[in-house]
């Protein structure tokens, strides 16, 4: 198939990601009709190891989902292996770039104001079959602080209500937090929401870093280059140029609506469906030939996916100074992102707990269970994670709950406080870290009562030996057991 980008594209978009999945064999074409209200939520669904591109939609439209569909595309966004792209990020994030006006770009080809465009007519697609209708998760929303015109941009879902109304669900953070503002001055709050864009850009989105940073300065240290944005039509503020769609529009203030249930991050409707703001759009602007980015959500999906590398590194970058710099090797956020793993080489005993209580008091309200592991255990495979917390664990020891604290507001598991769309929202309940670590290298002895098993020869290849044995017998095993030289081979 011909690339998707245009001839001279220099700035990435989604159209080189898209190339870029297509190169690498990432990405499935899917040519026949699919109807996104009923049909497409399951196709993604199912798609865990590619992206999916439908190329046959109502009213000419064509979509990306499940892009990335799981970490080792997210990894590709940064070009490195997964094993080694948390480092990778975590030293980007020091790397901030501001971003760079410009006139125009490929988002205002098509500019149609209020009575032009209708939400209805988009390809957003209904995720979940217990979902209160489509819902755009893939829009990331830009406000401003209206004392300090500091920009933010986050994630926000989006229950499609009309042609140019939609509802919005505002976790108590930052855009939160500028809301709040305008309310306090009775005045509508301008919103402009891109859809549709290079996945650096929503993992800018997805880091949490302090109030008042703004996230396009994060996503052009993502990226190695500046952001160029364009201001917006109808709102003051801006947004990026090589982005396919833009909608702006102002959330008015002490107004709420029925919003939800939605299919969210953790696997459940449950979380956030109440009297929520809603948004009122005064504008589309898009390229002429747009193609609307869908995301999934559940754990383990692209919604994950954004939130899991961000956070991780982010994390990484906090515990990489506990102590005064201990043996980190990786963190890997868990499925449902309520869960994390740090794996590390301890010096000390007990300096696994201490890295797990800087971990589940970081920059995220999200971790609730942190576990410790060793070098040895590969945090990519769950079946390693369950077996150090079978053989490495005394309960009554390596095990701390930390009760009475401050959670996210979207864990269905806790007892919820206030409700959405209201100043006082969240969830109080407990934390858990797990230390399974082996005991430090410094007491050999017993430390040599957790070494792992290994074969006598671990050079020698059961390919070598069985013609029709298959290459993936040997890739499949945990790197540890015979170590990285023989799978590199």
């Amino acid at each position: 198939m011909p690339p998707v980008s245009e001839p001279g594209s220099r700035h990435k978009d989604m159209r080189t990601w898209i190339d870029e999945l297509d190169s690498a064999r990432e990405l499935i074409r899917i040519d026949k009709r699919v109807d996104p209200l009923t049909q497409m939520g399951s196709l993604l669904y199912q798609s865990r190891e590619k992206a999916l591109l439908f190329e046959n939609l109502a009213h000419g439209w064509r979509s990306l989902g499940q892009a990335p569909a799981n970490f080792r595309h997210a990894a590709l966004a940064f070009g490195a292996p997964q094993e080694k792209v948390v480092p990778l990020v975590a030293e980007r994030m020091g790397r901030l770039i501001p971003p760079l006006m410009v006139e125009s770009g490929p988002v205002k080809e098509v500019k149609l104001g209020r009575g032009e465009f209708d939400l209805t007519e988009l390809p957003v697609h209904v995720a979940g079959k217990l979902d209160g209708g489509p819902v755009i998760g893939s829009g990331l929303v830009v406000t401003k602080d209206p004392d300090t015109g500091q920009r933010n941009v986050s994630f926000h879902r989006l229950q499609v209500k009309g042609p140019d109304k939609s509802g919005i669900l505002l976790v108590p953070r930052h855009t939160w937090k500028n809301y709040q503002k305008y309310q306090a001055r009775n005045e509508p709050m301008p919103v402009a929401i891109f859809i549709g864009h290079h996945p650096l850009y929503y993992m800018a989105a997805a880091t949490t870093a302090a109030y008042g940073l703004d996230e396009f300065e994060i996503a052009g240290g993502y990226l190695g280059e500046a952001v160029p944005l364009v201001k917006c039509e109808t709102v003051d503020l801006e947004v990026p140029a090589n982005a396919e769609l833009v909608l702006e529009g102002f959330v008015p203030p002490h107004v709420r609506e029925d919003e939800g249930p939605f299919s969210e991050f953790q696997d459940y409707y449950a979380t956030g469906t109440g009297k929520n703001p809603i948004v009122q759009y005064t504008c589309m602007t898009r390229r002429h030939d747009a193609i609307f980015k869908n995301l999934q959500n559940g754990s383990e999906m692209e919604g994950c996916v954004f939130h899991k590398l961000p956070m991780s590194a982010t994390i990484f970058r906090r515990l990489r100074d506990v102590g005064g710099g201990p043996n980190l090797h990786n963190v890997m956020i868990l499925p449902g992102i309520f869960g994390l793993v740090v794996q590390m080489t301890p010096r000390a005993y007990g300096e696994g707990k201490n890295l797990l209580l800087a971990a589940l008091s970081s920059e995220y309200q999200h971790p609730k269970v942190a576990i410790a592991v060793d070098a040895d255990v590969d945090i990519f495979n769950p079946n390693e994670i369950l077996w150090a917390l079978s053989t490495r664990v005394d309960p009554g020891r390596d095990v701390v709950i930390i009760p009475g604290t401050h959670n996210h507001a979207m864990d269905a598991s806790l007892a919820e406080l206030g409700a959405p769309g209201t100043g006082l929202w969240q969830r109080f309940g407990s934390k858990m870290l797990i230390d399974a670590t082996a005991p430090p290298p410094g007491d050999a002895a017993a430390r040599a009562n957790f070494e792992r098993i290994r074969p006598v020869n671990p050079q020698l290849r059961l390919a070598d030996f069985a013609a029709e044995a298959s290459q993936s017998i040997v890739r499949e095993l945990p790197s540890q057991f015979f170590g990285s030289q023989l799978l590199k081979s």
